[in-house]
């Protein structure tokens, strides 16, 4: 995955976090839901920057809001961008309180406490994979200072591997066996994510 696109997944994952916290507390102040979803998602304030920093349009959000429109089904759109995933579960606490007239607020706290435990957990496992992902890239390109060593020492290992049948036979496995550690390493790594099946 980008660099980039993980940044932006991340920007999307606090957003719904915010709306999340947003939402509950306008609905503490007793509030009715749609109500306070349209001032949570409100143009110009800190949810909606959120959203849209996060590559999110706000505006489905608040004309389900303002005009009773179906509010979960657009949050369940939301959630399929990649990094707003909660806000299927946002979807889920606002069916279910709509429909029995559970409280909403608590369970959009749990949302949004249960939402940032799984950020921080993803961000602990990044960092602890940040070494294995050094150690594979450093012996990733020690091959290559193997050949300049022997270079500067005078050997042509190049010659060697390049115009001997023994050297090409070495060649062939050492490169075989370099893309077999990498793709080895890559996939732990992304097991280790959580995105490997």
């Amino acid at each position: 995955m980008a660099h980039a696109e993980r940044r932006a997944q991340c920007r999307r994952e606090s957003a719904v976090v915010e709306l999340c916290s947003a939402l509950a507390t306008e609905l503490r102040t007793g509030v009715l839901p749609g109500r306070a979803l349209e001032t949570a998602v409100a143009s110009g304030g800190a949810v909606a920057g959120a959203l849209q920093g996060g590559g999110i349009d706000p505006t489905g959000l608040r004309a389900a809001a303002r005009f009773a429109g179906d509010v979960p089904e657009v949050l369940r759109r939301l959630a399929r961008t990649p990094g707003a995933g909660g806000a299927a579960a946002v979807a889920a606490c606002w069916q279910v309180a709509s429909e029995s007239g559970a409280a909403l607020a608590a369970a959009l706290d749990r949302v949004a406490e249960a939402l940032r435990a799984d950020s921080a957990l993803r961000e602990a496992v990044r960092g602890e994979l940040a070494g294995p992902r050094t150690t594979a890239l450093l012996l990733a390109v020690l091959p290559l200072f193997g050949l300049l060593l022997g270079t500067a020492l005078g050997a042509d290992p190049l010659q060697m591997l390049l115009h001997t049948p023994a050297g090409l036979g070495c060649l062939a496995a050492g490169v075989a066996l370099e893309a077999a550690g990498l793709a080895w390493t890559a996939r732990i790594v992304r097991g280790a994510e959580g995105r490997d099946p």
